[in-house]
């Protein structure tokens, strides 16, 4: 199991690298997929999506690929409307085809397309910013490198749960060493960049703000993930990443913290 996780993690470093250096529309068609196909298993979870074909399904990942084309055309300005005309969708399959659906799952097909495609679009918003093809590695080195350090030092020291009915083997001590880690990584990585960020003579100190409070707030992201998944009865969202799972048990917290980076990154960095 530790063998495939670690080639498959390995693989998803290698795509993510080829993808984010790349940018523009391969970055935008890339996050697309991946956002679809986290609906899906979300859809999935919440009994949204079945063997029978689901208008209410349908609907949002129509909304998923109309939010995706909004904001790839610039015209960000309309995003509030388009999802404003995505709930009145939702609510025309509502009644439409009432009694299939209940409110808890038309509620959820809306939730789902702001938690997994709206929220993880703030990658594309992210790269096309002034230095973005360095700073949307902030989102993987608070998220990916928070879970490292956090495992870590829970197997080395951690003794206080932190959340003990919903993930046992997380520790307070790890969600600290995630922390430190993350904003550790940050200052290495303002290191290693040195004279590629214009115009801002405090990156590292930013770097290192920015990548605690995205750990922060990722444990959120992977908690809240796992609190979905116990409600709904499933171990794991999918089995297309061998040893990881689906595509929202790998980018839960990555899906979480986008949206965070992005904005702290405006403030701290613009």
């Amino acid at each position: 199991m530790f063998r495939t996780r670690l080639i498959s993690g390995i693989v998803l470093v290698v795509v993510a690298l080829a993808v984010m250096i790349t940018g523009g529309p391969v970055l935008a068609a890339t996050l697309l997929a991946i956002s679809i196909i986290g609906l899906l298993e979300l859809y999935k979870a919440l009994g949204i999506e079945d063997k029978r074909f689901s208008p209410l399904a349908a609907v949002g990942y129509l909304g998923c690929f109309g939010y995706y084309t909004i904001v790839i055309s610039g015209f960000t300005a309309y995003t509030m409307t388009a999802l404003i005309a995505l709930l009145i969708l939702f609510m025309g399959v509502y009644v439409f085809t009432y009694p299939r659906y209940t409110t808890d799952q038309v509620t959820g097909a809306f939730f789902g397309v702001v938690y997994v495609a709206v929220m993880l679009s703030y990658i594309y918003e992210l790269r096309c910013m002034k230095n973005g093809a360095f700073l949307v590695w902030l989102i993987f080195l608070a998220s990916w490198g928070c879970d490292t350090c956090a495992y870590c030092v829970g197997m080395l020291i951690g003794k206080h749960k932190m959340a003990p009915k919903l993930s046992p083997k997380k520790s307070v001590e790890g969600a600290v060493g995630g922390v430190v880690g993350a904003a550790l990584l940050g200052v290495a990585y303002a290191a290693a960049i040195s004279g590629h960020i214009s115009e801002n003579e405090n990156y590292m100190v930013s770097f290192a703000m920015i990548c605690a409070a995205g750990a922060l707030i990722s444990m959120v992201g992977d908690l809240a993930a796992s609190a979905i998944k116990r409600n709904h009865g499933i171990k794991d969202y999918g089995k297309l990443i061998p040893g990881h799972g689906g595509i929202l048990d790998r980018f839960d917290s990555v899906i979480f913290i986008a949206p965070v980076i992005y904005y702290l990154a405006q403030a701290l960095m613009g």
